[in-house]
This record gives structure tokens, sequence and C-alpha cells, in this order.
């Protein structure tokens, strides 16, 4: 008959193959970075030289769809080291999906540079493809933290996920600005859509700000200094208070593309930092997990050398209000005192880190509610995603709400709701 010890190694030998998961996945969502990174800086370039009806940056343009090529290739190897035999719980389920879609959008690439590369695609329509191919790059991080069981763990992932997402705001800001200067003219809408970025961005940030270590948070808001921003802010207020249909002095599109680029490439140093810290703690949770079963090996050997032990009433002893132990470790003969506090202190450690997950996932979990309330109205009210999304921050501001509360609200009114046009 198996022993509580057997099953407490089991147990062990779960955390492990999960870290081992994990360890790839931090390669992964590291390799995603790099990847979104490259492909925010080609959509940039790839806009200037629409908006210049390619007279300009052609060079520039093809060099970095070079770069990006390569760090593609980087991460469709990373998803091939990715086990997808053993069978996945829900959460890796998700993560799989996302990662398909993912891969569509990436064999795609190539058809959205020819069309670039040949003119045949707008500055705004060749935008809303790059945004689409990264979206789907940070859909995989999402997941990605979604699917971690260890909270701090999680708690890197979340950041990541935020701040690459803010940082992707960042990059669309930096492709519409850049839009509009190589055309040398205002347009209400595409003004519209930066002030929704620069808002977007900053409430990613600060959830990044609010989930990561203090080192980073502080390095972050170093970074953040007016002094750095200056520039970037006086471009900004150039394009944002010209009247529509107004100029703009095309000589600013260099200047506003290194600015962006500036404020990008010190998001991609903090980027980098929390990419290591994550490979760094999954690692030593690794190495640490490892080292406890090694230790219970040791204990199972010692207790087969001692002989069987008297039955031990310390199973009665656990304090009133006490977490109940899983059926699955409370089998088999008597118990020795020794393990009995392993596997006490093994539920302890599994309930405090439940209840530690749930708190980490609690602004994953907030976005997922505001993205399916954004997407309910824009079926049944046909708005833009920018429209939908200002329209609940409007609700929001006016009931003195939260932004979630306000997307919880939509939600339940989801089944009173008429079919949308068309259906």
């Amino acid at each position: 008959m198996k022993s509580a010890l057997s099953f407490l190694k089991a147990a062990k030998r779960s955390e492990i193959a999960s870290l081992r998961r994990l360890v790839l996945t931090g390669a992964l969502v590291n390799a995603v970075g790099r990847l979104v990174h490259a492909l925010q800086r080609e959509r940039g370039l790839s806009n200037l030289f629409l908006g210049s009806q390619g007279r300009h940056w052609a060079d520039e343009r093809l060099a970095q769809v070079a770069g990006s090529q390569g760090l593609q290739e980087e991460v469709l190897y990373a998803f091939e080291q990715l086990d997808t035999d053993t069978g996945p719980s829900g959460h890796r389920a998700r993560l799989f999906a996302a990662i398909a879609y993912a891969m569509q959008g990436l064999a795609a690439l190539g058809t959205l540079r020819e069309q670039v590369q040949a003119r045949h695609w707008s500055a705004p329509r060749a935008t809303e493809a790059y945004v689409r191919v990264i979206s789907a790059l940070l859909a995989v991080v999402f997941e990605a933290a979604d699917s971690a069981l260890d909270p701090d763990i999680s708690r890197h992932l979340v950041a990541f996920f935020n701040f690459l997402q803010g940082k992707e705001f960042a990059g669309q800001e930096r492709a519409a600005g850049s839009a509009l200067f190589a055309a040398g003219r205002a347009e209400t809408d595409s003004q519209q859509r930066l002030l929704h970025l620069i808002e977007s961005q900053e409430r990613c940030l600060q959830v990044f700000a609010d989930v990561a270590g203090p080192g980073l948070s502080t390095t972050w808001q170093q970074l953040q200094r007016p002094d750095h921003l200056l520039p970037l802010e006086r471009l900004r207020r150039v394009l944002c208070t010209t009247p529509a249909d107004g100029p703009l002095d095309t000589g600013l599109s260099q200047v506003w593309f290194d600015a962006c680029t500036a404020r990008l490439d010190a998001m991609k140093s903090v980027e980098d930092a929390l990419a290591s810290e994550l490979q760094a703690l999954c690692g030593q949770r690794l190495r640490a997990t490892e080292q406890e079963l090694a230790e219970l090996e040791r204990l199972g050997d010692q207790l087969r050398a001692a002989g069987p032990s008297a039955p031990d009433s310390a199973f009665f002893d656990e304090p009133t209000g006490a977490a109940v132990l899983p059926a699955s470790l409370a089998v088999g003969p008597p118990v020795d005192g020794s393990v009995l506090a392993l596997v006490r202190d093994q539920a302890r450690r599994l309930q405090a880190m439940g209840d530690e997950l749930d708190t980490v996932r609690a602004s994953l979990n907030e976005r997922k509610t505001i993205e399916r309330a954004k997407g309910l109205l824009m079926a049944h009210r046909q708005l833009g995603e920018d429209e939908a999304h200002k329209t609940m921050r409007q609700m929001a501001m006016n009931q003195s709400r939260r932004l979630v509360d306000v997307a919880e609200a939509v939600l339940a009114m989801a089944a009173v709701l008429p079919p949308p046009p068309g259906r």
C-alpha cells in the first residue's frame, strides 16, 4: 500500500514538472518580448515609409524586417520546445490555443510585408495588421501568466504582460504619430486615437508598477522623469492640438520617431530586466523543489531502514479551524510524525499559494471582464474598439465607479440586449 510519503513525493514531482514547464514558458515569453519589440519598430518604419509615399525609410525598413525575421524563428523554436503531448489543464489549453492563433499571425507576416513594400496598403491598414499580429503574441504572454501556479512567478508574468501591453500602446502611438507627421496633415480620428493610446499605456504601466518588485518599479519611475519625457511631450502637444486638416511639419517625422524610439528602447531595458528576473526565479524555484524531493527520498530511505513505526496520535492534534488535508495525502498506514509535519506544511503552503494566486490574477481577471464588455458594446452598438472603451470609461466617470464595475454591469445586461444587427 502506498504511504502518505509516496503521495507527498508525487506532489513534489508534480510541482517539478510544472516548474520545468514554467522554465520553458519563461524562455518563450522572453523570446516573444524581443519579437514584439522588433515588430513595433518595423511597424513604425513601415508607417514612415508609407506616409512618405515610399520616398524615405525604405532601406531602414528592409533592414528591420530582416532582424524581425530572425527573432520570429526564435519564437517558433520556443513554441516547438513546449510539451503538447501530455494532457493540458484548462489554463494550458488556453495557452496552446493562443499559440496556435499567434502562429497563424506569424505565417501571415510575409503577406503583410509584401503589401507594404508594394504600397498597396495604406498606413492605417498596415498598422492594424501589425497590431493584430502583436496582439496575438501578447495573448500568449497573457495566457502564460494565467497558467502559472507559483504566486511569485505568476506575479512576474503579470508584471511582464502589463509592461509589454503598455509598451505596445506606446509603440502604436509611435506608429500613429509617424503616419501623421509623414503625411503632413492633422486628422481628428487619429488625434483621438493618440489620446486613447496615451491613456491606455499609462493604465497598463500603473498595474505593472503595482505588481512588480520595488527595484524594477524604481527603475521605471526614474525613466519617467519629466526631463526624459519633455521632447516627447512637446511633440505630443503638436500632434494633438493642431486643428483638424491643419498642416504638420513633415520634417518632424524623424524627430518624433526618434523620441518615441528612445522611450521604447528605455522600456526595453526594463523588459529585459523583467525577463532575466523571471528566468532566474523559475530556475531558483525548480532547484529548490528538486532539493526538497531529494530530501523526501532520503527520509523514505531512513523510514524503511527503521522499520514500522507506532501509530501517531498527532493527527488529532490539528488546531480547530485548520485547513483540511487533501484526502489523497491522508491515506495509508500509520504515518511517522516527521512525515505528518511535512504533509501539513505542504497542505498549508498550497493553500497559501492558492490564496496569493487569486490576488495576483485579479488584474488579469479584471482585464478579461473589461475586454468582454468592450466586445459586447462593439457588437451591439456598432462601435470601434476605441469608441467602446471611451464609452465605458465615460460611464465609469459619470457614475464614480471603477471601470471593471461598469464592465460587469454591461455583461449583466447581455441576456436582455437585442441581437446585434445582421443576426
